[in-house]
């Protein structure tokens, strides 16, 4: 081309090309004056919102989706319902609540934490929502069921124990597992064990704290119904025990089982139901276990004592060193120290007054179990009246203690089942399959009149409190008198070659029937705990607000 027609062609294409620039930039905004126009009229999401809401209220609820971020929400929490899925392998896993923060987990099958989004409101935390509620499972019970369930509940049994089975139906089990709570003018400590096929709180092999002695299934016993019998106050209904309910009552506190090796049956009990939801951190030492749930920041200990008086061993008058001397008149030094940091407390004891021992009542010996060097000089209390007197000093200590607040629970003395002797003569519970009827019951004399002492003990304590705590009394002895189906009895190790048949002569071989299988009867103590915490903290808020 010849520069002339070049520089023509220039000039003529110029104008085009700025035309072309400036309609073009005029399209563009065009285009964003209609989008914007478009957003503000139509928001996006707008077509999602059923499954996003707020509460303006004073207990604000901001919930992005119910499966996912019910940790937000108290009052869900409380109204006992579940977050628990199927899991794809074949067992569960479950969102644990988070803290205050919003921050928490979701447990996996193998027992690990895996963080959560703290918004709740990612992409991958709407799809995990998603793919929760497919799996979520639909409850079969209309609210008309509901409101049936108590009558077809309590004509299970017309006595406190029946030999035959009666199956409840999964709906009305599923109604109780979701009632806040009962009557808090309710007895809970008369009623019937009746059969429930829905089986224990917890598998006995998903717990790693549960002592291989009181697990059962896990040491090979053969039978499995002692596991499913619940226990029916008569005039109310016991809810099933709701983790994530028991945790959010918790929120902040510390309770502490205090005693025996029963008391230890009984926090690993709970350990195993609470380690369904959430998995604790290991906090303890030597001188107490503690175990703490980082989801609602609460503590669960257990401090080891055999009497809950004060014990020593060095020589004292005429009893040696070597035998267990208990000052009955002084609690235990060794948990004292710290009750002031604990909201609710557990006491177990009354096994070891059997055992040999030393009672000195204001610097006097004044009896002793298993030992008396002269039997010239006289006792003035035995083992049975000894326990009674470390009762009413241990609660007495508790309830006139200046800086003690908390909530104190007496679980009242455990019945064990030895037949035909005792625990180290030949006592059995050997082939015990299901509770006793009333007609089957064999009156232990000793655990009625243990019990007995205790009681007195308790109510010479309450007419001594001075102080703003509370002390209650949860009185599992007669109920558990009829579950001498419940203990590991010859089940009390993994062994292959125990022996677990009576011998040629008929004596019955080693057993344990003091203890408590674990899943198995012992839960439902945790069952009645938590009613108790239920009437002491939720109810107390209720008045207060």
């Amino acid at each position: 081309m010849s520069p002339v027609l070049t520089k023509e062609w220039s000039k003529t294409a110029y104008p085009k090309t700025l035309l072309y620039i400036v309609a073009s930039f005029g399209g563009l905004a065009g285009f964003l004056l209609l989008a914007s126009t478009l957003l503000v009229s139509q928001p996006i999401g707008d077509s999602d919102s059923s499954q996003s809401y707020s509460v303006s209220d004073s207990n604000h609820i901001d919930i992005v989706n119910p499966f996912l971020s019910r940790e937000k929400s108290n009052s869900t929490f409380l109204a006992g319902h579940r977050n628990e899925v199927n899991s794809e392998y074949g067992g569960t896993k479950s969102a644990e609540y988070g803290r205050g923060d919003g921050e928490g987990s979701v447990i996996e099958k193998d027992g690990s934490a895996k963080p959560q989004d703290k918004s709740g409101t990612s992409d991958s935390g709407q799809a995990e929502s998603e793919k929760l509620k497919d799996h979520l499972p639909q409850s079969k019970v209309t609210q008309e069921e509901d409101g049936n369930r108590s009558s077809s509940y309590n004509t299970a049994f017309d006595v406190p124990i029946e030999s035959t089975k009666t199956l409840e139906s999964s709906a009305a089990t599923t109604n109780l597992s979701q009632t806040n709570g009962v009557d808090s003018d309710c007895d809970l400590y008369h009623g019937k064990w009746i059969y429930d096929s829905t089986g224990p709180l917890y598998p006995h092999n998903s717990c790693p704290v549960l002592t291989q002695m009181q697990n059962c299934q896990g040491n090979g016993r053969p039978d499995k119904d002692y596991e499913n019998w619940r226990w029916k106050p008569s005039q109310c209904d016991l809810p099933r025990f709701d983790a994530k309910k028991f945790l959010e009552l918790m929120r902040g506190k510390t309770l502490a089982f205090i005693g025996d090796s029963v008391a230890r049956n009984q926090m690993e009990s709970l350990l195993c139901i609470l380690w369904q939801v959430e998995v604790p951190k290991n906090r303890g030492s030597r001188r107490m276990q503690r175990y703490y749930f980082r989801s609602t920041s609460t503590m669960i200990v257990r401090i080891w004592s055999s009497w809950l008086v004060h014990q020593t061993a060095e020589p004292f008058d005429f009893a040696p060193a070597g035998v267990a001397k208990l000052h009955l008149d002084a609690p235990d030094e060794g948990f004292m120290e710290y009750i002031t940091g604990f909201d609710v407390i557990v006491l177990s004891s009354g096994h070891w007054f059997a055992k040999q021992s030393v009672y000195i009542l204001n610097n006097e010996i004044v009896g002793g179990q298993l030992w008396w060097p002269d039997n010239s000089r006289e006792k003035k209390i035995n083992s049975i009246e000894a326990f009674g007197v470390s009762v009413e000093t241990i609660l007495t200590a508790f309830g006139t203690h200046p800086n003690y607040t908390g909530l104190t629970i007496v679980r009242s003395y455990s019945p064990d089942h030895y037949e035909g002797g005792a625990w180290n003569t030949g006592g059995s519970c050997t082939g015990k399959e299901r509770p006793a009827s009333k007609g089957e019951l064999v009156e232990n004399s000793f655990t009625k009149i243990m019990h007995e002492k205790q009681v007195a003990g308790f109510h010479l304590a309450i007419i001594k409190k001075t102080n703003k705590s509370k002390i209650k009394l949860m009185d599992i002895t007669e109920a558990f008198s009829y579950r001498h189906d419940g203990h590991p009895g010859p089940y009390r190790s993994p062994d292959p070659n125990k022996i677990t048949k009576r011998g040629p002569d008929g004596r019955p071989p080693p057993q344990d029937c003091l203890h408590w299988c674990m899943p198995g009867p012992v839960d439902t103590w945790n069952e009645l705990m938590l009613e108790i915490i239920r009437r002491e903290f939720h109810d107390r808020q209720d008045t207060s607000s």
